[in-house]
């Protein structure tokens, strides 16, 4: 039988903090929102000043992430790019902003990432990824 890797909860609380952190150092009110690898929330984290719509958002850049098995923003350059067929996934939070993470070759969850540029909600998530990863 094969074992895996999970997020424990102590795990999530230092993805948090990380991207609390980073988020704090540059003033961005954001949401942050962590999933396990079949993109089920384990915790969400709505700064203060962070728009109420980003708590979904960002739930489901993480969901993507996780399901997907890669950051968001290759799905986004990817319809940006002209395959807009991809719209029609069952997916949602095709967006900028949803890194999984990844342990030992597997995604054991991912963080998502909602309310300021896209470059900068994946600054976000990079940095709460780095704290298990």
């Amino acid at each position: 039988m094969q074992t895996k890797a999970i997020l424990g909860q102590a795990d999530v609380i230092n993805v948090l903090d990380a991207a609390q952190k980073e988020a704090d150092s540059n003033g961005w009110p954001v949401t942050i929102a962590v999933t396990d690898d079949g993109g089920h929330l384990l915790a969400l984290r709505r700064l203060d000043g962070a728009a109420p719509f980003s708590a979904d958002v960002a739930t489901q850049k993480a969901r993507s992430a996780a399901l997907g098995r890669k950051e968001t923003q290759v799905f986004e350059e990817m319809i940006n790019g002209g395959r807009t067929a991809f719209i029609s996934a069952p997916l949602q939070g095709l967006l900028s902003g949803g890194v999984p993470i990844i342990v030992d070759g597997h995604v054991v969850g991912a963080v998502g990432i909602s309310g300021v540029k896209p470059d900068q909600d994946v600054q976000i998530a990079k940095a709460g990824v780095s704290a298990v990863a």
